[in-house]
């Protein structure tokens, strides 16, 4: 297996000229180009445009976006720089409504922010970006975990299908559904992975599919509404995919279009392993029916990806990014503290508690 993937680095800080570098993924796989985010609000329409996107690399982005938001602040006390930090948060909040990930690494940003609060204000802002360091890092050993976890319950030879893209540009490094498939490679398991195209932004055409052909993996790129037939052909052993957002009762959030993968999957007797770093599992949310769901433009259905209009300008759309997957058709929720199993409601509960 080529390395060349693992060493791409979707979200770091450039610390000699105090901006974000992200990989700009909508322009993948025709271009590999970085952008230098310096402002709230360059990286507010980063995470919106999905040039970062990947609920992990959406989370550290916020982070670190939280941190340039006020590195240059001019406040004097901790009142006042207080009230400018919760500005910059709610404005990076407000980009991406589903990805639980990003509220997630904020509330930490403002954690650290908190307990750093007798300190002057130089030092405080030292004490985010450390933070935002750690953020990062950790996210790099959290999907190595879940890698790992997922690998124990996959078998050489088998054909995987995968849906969006829960890869290592999603993430710090390795993903977190692709991880057990780079951790694969490294152990000769020779899986044979179908990639979802995933209309209507084509995360698994331009992103996932590049990915693992980067990677000297075996992958077959199909349309969506591909899935049944190569279930119904036996080339499908396991579905692995990314989430969102998990729900207490295990109901999850991810990429419109795993919802339906996943009742196919039940049809044909395949198991659905969901990969969730505990910081996508939100126990305050009860199912599945109280995640907000984001809708996007129209025009990426029928023209965002097109030279020409695919369909009569100004038609009626209905653009969820999302969709929810009921807990009943999960085989397995794959965290970095272990693998939880039905009922969800006990199972991952116990997960904070290791």
């Amino acid at each position: 297996m080529s390395n060349n993937v693992l060493n791409f680095h979707s979200v770091r800080l450039d610390e000699d000229k105090n901006v974000l570098v992200i990989l700009d993924q909508t322009v993948l796989p025709n271009s590999t180009h970085y952008l230098e985010l310096e402002t709230v609000e360059d990286v507010w329409d980063a995470i919106y445009k999905l040039q970062v996107r990947g609920a992990p690399a959406i989370g550290i982005a916020g982070a670190y976006g939280a941190y340039l938001g006020i590195s240059k602040s001019t406040c004097e006390n901790y009142e006042d720089f207080y009230a400018e930090f919760m500005k910059v948060k709610e404005r990076i909040a407000s980009s991406r409504p589903t990805a639980v990930n990003l509220f997630w690494a904020l509330d930490r940003m403002e954690a650290c922010l908190k307990q750093n609060k007798d300190k002057a204000v130089p030092e405080i802002i030292k004490a985010l970006k450390a933070e935002a360091h750690f953020i990062r890092d950790e996210d790099e050993k959290v999907c190595k975990a879940i890698g790992e976890y997922s690998l124990s319950l996959l078998k050489p030879e088998m054909g995987i299908l995968t849906h969006c893209n829960a890869g290592t540009i999603a993430t710090a490094k390795y993903g977190t559904a692709l991880a057990p498939l780079y951790l694969g490679a490294e152990k000769g398991y020779n899986f044979k992975v179908f990639a979802d195209e995933t209309r209507p932004l084509l995360q698994g055409a331009r992103l996932t599919a590049w990915e693992l052909n980067e990677a000297g993996i075996d992958v077959t790129l199909i349309c969506d509404n591909m899935a049944s037939i190569v279930m119904k052909n036996g080339w499908i052993d396991a579905v692995v995919v990314g989430c969102d957002r998990v729900a207490y009762n295990g109901d999850t959030a991810n990429k419109i279009g795993t919802s339906g993968v996943a009742i196919l999957a039940k049809e044909y007797g395949i198991p659905v392993y969901v990969h969730a770093p505990l910081s996508t599992i939100d126990l305050n949310t009860k199912t599945g029916k109280d995640i907000h769901i984001e809708l996007r433009p129209g025009e990426e259905i029928y023209k965002t990806w097109y030279e020409k209009p695919m369909a009569p300008e100004g038609i009626k759309t209905y653009n969820p990014a999302f969709d929810v997957t009921d807990a009943k058709y999960i085989t397995a929720i794959i965290t970095e503290k272990g693998i939880a199993y039905p009922p969800y409601e006990e199972s991952l509960p116990k997960l904070f508690e290791k």
